[in-house]
């Protein structure tokens, strides 16, 4: 593919980004049909369980709130457990092993460093 070609394929696809992004999780939820305090406590809860995740330590939760409103109790609960779980996962992801051809590159890597290390103290 020629540049220009990637251009034109990249710059639709950057604009469906920028404008998916542009609607929070509340203001989705919202039109969606959920109720005004299940979106809040579902956006307070997400942000609270990705931090718990990513041990960033922000925590949002309305707590006079929580108590009194079960719509926003339950919506702050599935928020915090979805989101720490998929913190979690994309988490677990980037610890998982690289690919073999990663693998056998370090592998190469390290082996190469091994001769140059060898050869230098022959030389010493």
């Amino acid at each position: 593919m020629t540049v220009m070609m990637w251009r034109r394929l990249l710059l639709p696809a950057v604009l469906i980004a920028l404008l998916g992004g542009c609607q929070s999780t509340r203001d989705y939820m919202l039109a969606q049909g959920y109720s005004t305090a299940f979106a809040q406590g579902y956006a307070d809860g997400c942000t609270s369980g990705d931090s718990a995740a990513k041990a960033l330590g922000a925590f949002r939760k309305n707590v006079p709130v929580y108590l009194a409103d079960a719509q926003y109790a339950t919506g702050w609960d599935d928020g915090f457990r979805q989101c720490q779980a998929s913190a979690n996962a994309d988490i677990d992801r980037r610890l998982q092993p690289d690919s073999r051809e990663d693998r056998a590159w370090r592998r190469q890597v390290d082996q190469d460093m091994a001769k140059a290390l060898s050869h230098s103290r022959k030389k010493g």
